[in-house]
């Protein structure tokens, strides 16, 4: 897949991604994920993955960006870059892929890692036959 995203912007969503994943909190799981969003201002907005002893309450590093974005007025995600510190690149789980849809149906979903390999995708390939805001109107 070739990326509507220009390859600087890819760039600078990548290390954001990854500068993020050095803040993570996971004392429980110490799987330090980073997360970078493209906005629909073209904003870069970051965030890592929150652990919490009761496990149910953790936030994944996706959804700590979109929110991060959301609650500085952004309502469009246009890309989002996941950083794993793995061999292999990780997509985004279900519930992070609920949320981008709700903010980016269109997305650019890219994964990265410490290995060379990328998971280059759409969120309608990772999420296909979405509900969201358009199945309440």
């Amino acid at each position: 897949m070739t990326s509507p995203i220009s390859p600087s912007t890819l760039r600078r969503l990548e290390k954001a991604a990854r500068t993020a994943a050095r803040s993570a909190y996971a004392p429980y799981s110490q799987f330090q994920v980073g997360a970078a969003v493209l906005t629909g201002s073209d904003k870069i907005f970051s965030g890592a993955n929150v652990e919490n002893a009761s496990y149910g309450l953790c936030n994944c590093a996706e959804r700590t960006a979109i929110f991060a974005a959301v609650a500085a007025g952004e309502r469009k995600v246009q890309a989002v870059v996941v950083y794993t510190p793995t061999a292999t690149p990780t997509a985004p789980c279900g519930a992070c892929r609920q949320v981008i849809n709700e903010f980016g149906p269109d997305a650019t979903v890219i994964s990265c890692c410490d290995g060379a390999a990328r998971i280059e995708t759409t969120l309608k390939r990772l999420l296909p036959e979405a509900f969201g805001p358009a199945n309440l109107a």
